[in-house]
């Protein structure tokens, strides 16, 4: 009922320039499909109950593991060809490397919003320094007001991980993209490059491509925090001890001072 495509491109973009590295063949930072980057890659919508078969080439110089969630799929294409029905297998992760083409089928029975993305992390955020110290976990509060003192605009990364990135909104250079970047009805998505949304709603009609929008999950079905005095956590009793149903052993660990060696 619904085909998509898309093909896998990689670009080495130094911050604030407007040209790629064109002679670059192993460090990049870019991870586009059809030559997109998260958000700016459309959402694949389709309705409750149609067939849908997504197909993606790769032209760029390394694999890239697609996965989506919320579903299995049965692949329904190699470079050798369409696979016959009774012999496509069930995965929810198809790797593509370099050159090749792959294509897998799903019926969209289950409404919401399903990411898919590539599975390498790094092929899921957008043009990103390597040099930044390891701060996961680290208070920088007081540092920060100290620094701001000579830098008005200053902002600390990596405290909590990567989570910061989609959130803080950071003064860039021109022509610049965040790594992380994106919001949904929950807050920052924290994605980029390779990286977009199954959206699969009720009574679309056949040739409606429109985004419908976030997700509108029923109610109850969302958690959230307790504010209420909390609850004495309720544990089962342990269970009985038997000496007369109980065998005890000594275990020896295999070595010298065993008569057995290592066996």
């Amino acid at each position: 009922d619904r085909d998509f495509v898309f093909l896998m491109a990689a670009y080495d973009i130094d911050p604030g320039t407007y040209v790629p590295k064109v002679a670059e063949m192993t460090n990049f930072n870019m991870w586009t499909w059809n030559s997109r980057v998260f958000p700016g890659i459309d959402h694949i919508v389709a309705g409750k109950g149609d067939k849908v078969r997504i197909r993606f080439g790769n032209l760029t110089m390394t694999n890239h593991p697609i996965h989506m969630h919320g579903y299995d799929f049965k692949v329904s294409c190699t470079d050798g060809g369409w696979v016959p029905e009774g012999a496509a297998w069930p995965e929810v992760t198809i790797d593509c490397a370099v050159g090749q083409m792959r294509a897998f089928d799903f019926v969209a029975d289950k409404s919401g919003d399903w990411a898919i993305h590539c599975h390498k992390s790094h092929h899921t955020m957008n043009a990103m320094g390597h040099d930044v110290r390891n701060f996961i976990g680290v208070d920088k509060k007081e540092f920060a007001k100290k620094v701001r003192k000579l830098v008005p605009d200053y902002m600390p990364m990596g405290t909590a991980g990567m989570a910061d990135m989609g959130e803080m909104e950071m003064p860039l250079p021109d022509n610049t993209l965040p790594m992380m970047t994106g919001f949904a009805q929950f807050g920052a998505v924290e994605m980029g490059g390779m990286f977009s949304v199954v959206k699969v709603r009720e009574g679309l009609a056949s040739g409606d491509y429109k985004d419908p929008g976030w997700f509108k999950h029923p109610e109850g079905t969302v958690a959230f925090e307790w504010k209420g005095e909390p609850k004495r956590a309720e544990r089962e009793p342990p269970a009985a001890f038997d000496k007369s149903r109980t065998a005890e052993f000594n275990v020896v660990k295999p070595g010298k001072k065993s008569p057995h060696g290592n066996h």
